[in-house]
């Protein structure tokens, strides 16, 4: 991580995965946005009227999401990698803001004064929560943060007065997204490696009930209904058919979707399709609703657009839907109906008071965008700062998460290898030859060095493989020579983030230690198959898991980096526990183990794999 107090390379990619506007009070509404920068680890001040940006800081590693308190001179950011919250502040200073292009009306005396200076970034407090936060909302007093910590499944409440974390509950596998209701009381989270909306009672900090969103991945960011009875929110739903151009255009196999969860009690959810025939929307991710709540707007990360929606008359649908497919009468309706091109990533959005005007974080174009929402038109893009020119990695990291490249563009790499990892369910790539063995997929960390390649290991070259992916999995057109090198740069770029389970120096705990001598022990002979930096031997082996309809025998031996991070082992998916795959299904003494372990061994040793 780059230190807090570095000078930031003006050429370094900010890639902004999120932003917020200031509210009213201590500034003059909606004259501030704050991003989230992930690979520049920092955060940018940028002013709306001078469109530049004013001020920036080094955060911490990999900021994710960030919220401004209702007082409008506080904000929050999760820094997901160096597992922090951090609050900051909004301090004026005595630099005057070039104001050329303002005609923004000030109405108080304390605003005018304000409204003539350029704040600063200053840092308030640094919370250490670890196990990768990512989403947060603050209670309406801005006393209590919550966040989603990804890697242990946990929601935190945080106490931004004492700085320290006061309440803990579990919510399911990768709470990555969540908002709160306007009056504080429920807490809306989406857990995507559960595929399941959260609710929770803040008073009590008890989960009140789940939601569940049948194939459900890759949740998007979530807003509340201005009464505060539902929650929105995108999401892509696995249909679990085969992959074949007939089953693609009916959206049968991935799916984009717009839900909303009732708050007030549980209700079945409801739902409407995004996708267009032919023309699909591939992985939808931020949303915002106007104040009237007459307009809903959506990115689409995947097919590089902005969808605008007349929230009223929405045909949402609960048991039995939605259809496949946009409804009809959406589809050739622009009142209600619309999408306009962004070009790059566009991640999170917000709406400014003026329900007119959007500004989006644009990942690949290092940018905010200022979009018309009447005009429906892009209107500025403000440059965060960044390289001139793609770099080869980055070049491999656009087309990773081009869902054009697709048949009728209904998804993207990044769809099924989220952040170069993997979803939450197994699923049917066609990459075996047989329609319907599914697989969990595989994460793409070190995948250099990991061949041979699929589960089945029948793949010798790397760039056959992203071939294969983009012709057979997409059913898209192959990548040319000098795309699959971008697209190898790409993955070899990726990183997995620091490991939650171990010390700040590596160190493990005394359960953990015990583990790692069970795994290297010739009773449990863990790393007779997982051994070296990879933690594979790259070799085929038949362990007696075979499915039914494979087509090929024995399973590529997967590498054990980063195995917190999964919710489904083993090749099918099977298991959802880490103690099911070393008891029962691939328990060593079933493999090549010499006996079977006993209950403090197998405790030891799932402790020890958690950090790996």
């Amino acid at each position: 991580m780059t230190s807090r107090n570095a000078i930031i390379d003006p050429d370094l990619d900010r890639s902004p995965v999120d932003l917020a506007i200031n509210p009213a009070g201590t500034w003059p509404a909606g004259q501030w946005i704050v991003t989230s920068n992930q690979t520049s680890d920092s955060i940018s001040l940028v002013s709306t009227e001078s469109r530049t940006v004013v001020d920036e800081v080094v955060c911490g590693d990999h900021p994710t999401d960030i919220v401004f308190a209702n007082s409008g001179d506080r904000f929050v950011v999760t820094c997901a990698w160096s597992g922090e919250l951090v609050l900051y502040r909004l301090e004026s200073n005595p630099r005057p803001l070039d104001t050329r292009e303002s005609s923004r009306p000030t109405t108080s005396s304390s605003q005018d004064k304000n409204a003539a200076a350029t704040p600063e970034i200053k840092e308030v407090s640094r919370i250490q929560l670890g196990f990768e936060p990512s989403g947060v909302a603050l209670s309406p007093d801005a006393m209590r943060a919550y966040v989603g910590l990804v890697a242990s499944g946990e929601v935190v409440e945080v106490d931004l007065e004492e700085n320290k974390i006061s309440r803990r509950l579990d919510v399911g596998h990768w709470p990555k997204n969540l908002t709160i209701s306007p009056d504080g009381k429920r807490l809306a989270v989406g857990c995507s490696g559960e595929g399941k909306i959260a609710v929770v009672d803040t008073a009590s900090f008890e989960l009140l009930y789940d939601e569940p969103l049948v194939g459900g991945i890759n949740l998007g960011h979530m807003v509340a209904s201005r009464d505060g009875s539902q929650v929105y929110f995108p999401w892509m739903v696995y249909r679990s058919n085969p992959i074949t151009i007939g089953n693609i255009k009916r959206g049968w196999v991935l799916a984009s979707r717009v839900g909303r969860v009732r708050l007030d009690g549980p209700a079945y959810r409801e739902a409407i399709s995004l996708d267009v025939p032919e023309l699909a929307i591939g992985d939808p991710y931020g949303i915002a609703i106007t104040s009237d709540e007459k307009q809903m707007v959506v990115t689409a990360g995947g097919t590089h657009e902005l969808l605008f929606y007349r929230l009223p008359d929405l045909p949402f649908i609960g048991a039995g839907g939605p259809g496949d497919l946009i409804e009809r009468e959406l589809q050739y309706d622009r009142k209600r109906f619309d999408r306009i091109p962004l070009g790059g990533r566009p991640l999170g959005i917000q709406i400014a008071g003026d329900d007119r005007t959007a500004y989006i974080a644009n990942y690949l174009n290092n940018s905010v965008q200022v979009v018309d929402l009447v005009e429906r038109k892009l209107l500025h893009e403000i440059d965060l700062g960044g390289s001139d020119s793609m770099s080869l990695a980055r070049q491999g990291m656009a087309i990773f998460h081009d869902a054009t490249r697709s048949l009728d563009q209904w998804y993207s790499c990044h769809s099924c290898h989220q952040q170069g990892g993997s979803n939450a369910l197994p699923m049917d790539t066609m990459n075996d030859g047989t329609e319907l063995t599914v697989k969990t997929v595989l994460p793409l960390f070190g995948v250099e060095d990991t061949k041979p390649y699929t589960w089945h290991g029948w793949q010798q070259s790397l760039d056959d493989s992203i071939a294969k992916s983009f012709t057979s999995t997409m059913i898209g057109k192959p990548p040319a020579a000098s795309e699959t090198k971008a697209v190898r740069a790409y993955l070899a770029s990726l990183e997995l983030p620091p490991n939650p389970y171990l010390g700040l120096n590596g160190e493990l705990s005394e359960s953990a230690a015990r583990g790692r001598q069970v795994f290297f022990s010739s009773k449990a002979a863990c790393a007779d198959c997982h051994r070296g930096p990879e933690l594979t031997d790259n070799e085929i082996h038949d362990v007696g898991l075979n499915s039914k309809h494979d087509f090929y025998e024995g399973y590529n031996t997967p590498s054990l980096r980063g195995t917190y991070r999964k919710v489904r082992w083993l090749h099918s998916g099977r298991a959802k526990t880490l103690e099911r795959v070393i008891t029962d299904l691939h328990s060593p003494e079933k493999v090549n183990g010499e006996a079977e372990l006993t209950e403090q061994e197998a405790a030891d040793l799932i402790e020890y794999l958690k950090t790996l």
